[in-house]
Order: C-alpha cells, then structure tokens, then sequence
C-alpha cells in the first residue's frame, strides 16, 4: 500500500491542480484589448452584442447582463415582485446566494429538501412547504444537472408561483431538449472565472416576458431611465432623465462583455470536453464501492460544473475532513459544494434549525468536489483518478 503524502509519502501531483480554473486563449485576449482601444470601456456596444449571443444559444427573448450572479439572483427576485411576508423556497446545498437574494428583497427563504441521488431540489418537498405566503420557487441547477423543471413548473402553475432558475452552474445544458434559460419565468447566469464562461465576475437574467426585462433593465441602473415613454413627464432635454424605483448600480463593463462574448462562441467545445472529463470520471469512480457518484435525470444533458464525490463513510476509517486533508497533500485541488445554508450562523441568528432537510445535511457531511475544468488534460484527469484510488484504497476498512 502506497504510503499518503499527507504522512509523509510522496504525492500523486508534483505541482497543485486546483478544482476549477478559467480558459482564456489570444480571441478572448484581443477581444478585451479591442474594447481598451475603443471609445467605451462601460455601457457600450459589447454589452448588447454578449446579451444578443445568449439570447441565441438559449433562445429566450431577453438577456439583462449584470455584475455578478448574485446581483442577477437578486434582480430576479426584485422583478418577480418579492417583498416583505413573501415565502421562497429553494435548496439548501448551494451557494448563500441562492437564498440571500429573496431576504435583499424583504422576503423569508424556505428550504426544501433535496433527491438524495441527484443533489437537486425533491420537487416533492417543494409542495409540502407551500403555504399562502409562498411566492415563488428558485429551483437551483447544482452542479450543472437541471433540476426536475418539468415537475417544478408544473407546480408553480398549479399553485400560481414565480419560477425563478438558479443556472449558474448550468450555462450550456438542456432539459428535454430545451436550453437552460428559456424553461423558467427568470433564469440566472453566473460568469466567475470557474464557471464555464466566464466575464472575470458578471451575471445575467434571462426572460420571455416583456415586462419583467423592463423591470431588469431599470434595476441594474439605479432605477434611472432616459427613455422618454417611461417616464411622467415629457422630457426636458438631451440631458434629461427619471429616477422611478430604487434600483442599484448592477451593470457589467464593457471589456467583461467581451471578454463573455467571446467565451460564448467557445461554449460547445468547453461544453463537450466538460463532458468527455465527467465520463472518465463516471466509469472510474463507479467501480470503487466507497463512492457514490450523482446520479443524472434523464431529461438533463448536463454541462457539468462541478464533480461531486460522496463518501460511504461506513465503508472507511476516516473522516470526510481527514479525506479532504489526504487528498490535498497528494496535490489535488479539493472543495467542498456546498455548506447548507440555513447552518450558517447569521440564518440560526433568524431561527432556521439544524435537521428541517435532513438529506441535505446527510450530503454535505461526505461530499468533495474534485477538479473540472475545460483545459484538464487527460493525463491530469487520470492522475487526479490515481488520487483518489490511492486515498480511498489507504483508507479503506
């Protein structure tokens, strides 16, 4: 048995591979170049040009970029009219965010329990947690896997609420054939660099419905308009303008919407490498009893963000955390997806107890996420493989 770095052995990676890392080539370089060399740095042409390419690749009708997935989130719930005494319910296994953006707007985060298979919200759970307070539904696509969207709308049109889809994780993949972002009433994006695409930090919202994008566009610019058949008073000039809701300063600059326009055309290839990198990991890690792997729907071709294991720990002599520590030495990036967010102590500090989604925290209790990324080459692939094998055969009981 190979002895771990962790006590003393030698590593499996000579130099640290980290869990996700952008993609950046000479286009998506000239392409923010161009944009330095150009009259407009924020609130130019490239701004129109990544929302036009996103309303292409998913087909919804509108596209509102942003400054990161957190503002998209939170402008999402401001459209669907979230306000004070109004419920949401969502996931605990995802990013804070997920859940801050309803409390920005006044509102009270519920949390549904998740499949214990897929990772993704139990549409079953949803409908137990509706009450007369309910208003909307952020259902979040984690990893990448579209959550049961077909089930979820079904029930929010039966009980009248809002769809909001958390697809940060999710750029690229399709439910039943349809693009994330043209399924959900609002749909968010995130472009931080680990994400498919990236725009260095950015966000976006997707939407059919003419109204709700009025709403997104006035919220990214402090409620402020120029246009003139907005506004209650004939203008008074080419100066003129309104302030008519309290809105925030949201925008995305122009050089990170060229940088994302130009990592949308590569978007298939980041989408099909993703996919090759998840199939090598698929039929490795399948075979070691000690694992299980997140089982997928059959209605999400899934552009993986991140890969997940699940530790059987009643199969091993260690702790998720001694793992984790293991699988560091050994010079693999590792994480963890994600802390549940009612755990938090600023959510216990608003009395949301430990045990409301016991799967949820049954999961979070074995999960590492293992290096993803476009640019992995196989040979890493299989290293981090070799990691792996090397941890769990160690620790094995």
């Amino acid at each position: 048995m190979s002895e771990l770095a962790l006590y003393g052995g030698t590593p499996v990676f000579e130099k640290r591979i980290g869990y996700g890392r952008q993609y950046i080539d000479d286009a998506d370089i000239q392409a923010v170049v161009s944009v330095l060399k150009s009259d407009f740095l924020t609130c130019g042409p490239k701004i129109e040009e990544a929302e036009q390419k996103l309303c292409a690749i998913t087909g919804a009708k509108h596209a509102v970029l942003v400054s990161n997935g957190t503002a998209a989130l939170h402008a999402a719930c401001y459209a669907a009219g979230i306000g004070e005494g109004d419920e949401v319910i969502t996931t605990p296994i995802t990013f804070a965010a997920s859940a801050n953006c309803v409390l920005y707007c006044g509102g009270t985060p519920v949390f549904a329990d998740l499949n214990p298979e897929t990772y993704n919200i139990d549409p079953e759970k949803i409908e137990e947690k509706i009450t007369e307070r309910t208003k909307a539904v952020i259902a979040v696509d984690f990893t990448g896997q579209a959550a049961e969207l077909g089930r979820i709308r079904e029930i929010c049109r039966r009980h009248h609420l809002i769809l909001i889809e958390d697809a940060a994780h999710a750029l690229g993949t399709k439910y039943d054939g349809i693009p994330v972002g043209n399924i959900a009433d609002l749909t968010t994006f995130s472009f931080h660099p680990v994400k498919t695409c990236t725009a260095g930090e950015g966000g976006a919202i997707l939407t059919n419905e003419d109204a709700l994008y009025q709403k997104l566009t006035l919220f990214r610019t402090h409620g402020i308009t120029r246009a003139p058949e907005a506004m209650d008073r004939p203008s008074e000039g080419g100066w003129y303008y309104q302030q008519l809701e309290l809105g925030f300063n949201y925008r995305m600059t122009d050089l990170q919407a060229a940088l994302l326009a130009s990592q949308l055309d590569k978007l298939e290839a980041f989408g099909t490498r993703r996919k090759e990198l998840v199939k090598r990991y698929d039929d490795a890690f399948s075979k070691m009893p000690e694992l299980t792997i997140q089982k997928e729907i059959p209605q999400s071709d899934t552009v993986r963000h991140l890969y997940l294991l699940q530790l059987k720990l009643e199969m091993l002599r260690c702790t998720r955390r001694e793992a984790f520590e293991a699988l560091q030495a050994e010079g693999v990036g590792v994480n963890v997806h994600y802390i549940p967010v009612y755990s938090f102590p600023y959510y216990q500090k608003l009395g949301y107890e430990m045990g409301s989604c016991p799967n949820a925290e049954h999961l979070y209790e074995r999960l590492i996420s293992i290096p993803l990324f476009y640019s992995m080459t196989d040979e890493e692939a299989n290293q981090v493989i070799a990691a792996v094998q090397k941890v769990i055969h160690y620790f094995k009981a």
